[in-house]
């Protein structure tokens, strides 16, 4: 009989999704050793090997390929059992893995983990902030509860709930400060910096302009909103950036921020979560908390943003 634990199950899964021992022992909270350990201990139960060992890099084997899709079911059942002894309380509490998009998680998580910490002090949160993609896969394999993204994200398995709209605004070098801001056709003309491949912002940003994905063009691909707005600011070329954004990302930088003229661009901000996630319940009352999260940052931004104008 092959005695498994899911203890070694779940370091299993870390190494597999890292690919570097130090990593996994890393996210997996324990020693490099005694991850290693459990790792050997596993494959001497099952009498095979689960991965290729190099120098730099560690691979699943073709074995350990169809292990961790078993695997993977068996942790997130787990995994579930546990979302319904915490559904059963009336009261949020234990841990909550929610995933956040990077150019919504530095604007909104300060004041909705507040909130959610001052409401809900019993509440165990972990924040994943990725891409889009990563964290719609993650979700499906139940290493999240639930994520705060753009919508849609039309997955069939998925609760989507729409929290808010905002404007995508156009940020300038400050010396174009009361020029007329470009129509779609000129900003195709233009060096527009965009945040780099994988982020539904960049994707927005290009559909707003009618621009093809992937094809080739001058411009700066960026990881942050941050650097965007930088280099916008040394005199580089023109970016967006969504509302929630302007007053941490403009503090700093000589930039001018200009709305576009209707119809403007603008994102739904929303969460979503697995269908048949117990959490249901809290998650909708968490959502609530993120809604008014987004609502007391709103006020606050406001008067910073009413001397925009769209201009012909």
């Amino acid at each position: 009989m092959i005695n498994l634990t899911l203890k070694q199950l779940r370091y299993f899964m870390a190494l597999a999704q890292h690919g570097h021992f130090g990593r996994a022992a890393e996210a997996s909270a324990i020693s490099q050793p005694a991850l290693s350990m459990q790792i050997k201990e596993l494959e001497e139960s099952l009498g095979t090997a689960l991965f290729e060992r190099s120098a730099r890099h560690v691979r699943l084997t073709s074995f350990g390929e169809e292990f961790a899709l078993r695997v993977r079911d068996i942790l997130r059942s787990v995994d579930e059992l546990g979302d319904l002894a915490r559904a059963s309380h009336d009261r949020l509490v234990g841990r909550l893995r929610i995933g956040v998009i990077p150019t919504i998680a530095p604007y909104l998580l300060p004041t909705m983990i507040g909130n959610l910490t001052r409401m809900y002090g019993e509440l165990d949160i972990h924040v994943r902030e990725t891409m889009t993609s990563r964290l719609i896969r993650e979700l499906s394999e139940g290493q999240l509860d639930a994520a705060i993204l753009a919508l849609p994200v039309s997955e069939p398995s998925f609760t989507e709930l729409p929290l808010f709209t905002e404007e995508l605004l156009l940020v300038r070098p400050g010396a174009d400060e009361g020029k007329p801001v470009p129509t779609r056709e000129m900003l195709r003309e233009m060096r527009l910096l965009l945040l780099e491949e994988g982020h539904c912002f960049r994707d927005q940003a290009l559909s707003f302009c009618n621009i093809q994905s992937g094809l080739p063009r001058e411009g700066l691909d960026g990881t942050s909103l941050s650097t965007l707005v930088q280099m916008v600011g040394a005199g580089v070329g023109v970016t967006f950036i969504p509302e929630m954004a302007v007053a941490v990302e403009t503090r700093s930088a000589s930039v001018s921020v200009a709305r576009f003229k209707s119809p403007q661009p603008s994102r739904t901000v929303g969460m979503v979560w697995r269908k048949k996630n117990p959490l249901t319940k809290q998650l909708l009352r968490i959502s609530e908390i993120v809604r008014h999260s987004a609502d007391t940052l709103r006020a606050e931004r406001d008067p910073l943003l009413s001397s925009l104008a769209s201009q012909a």
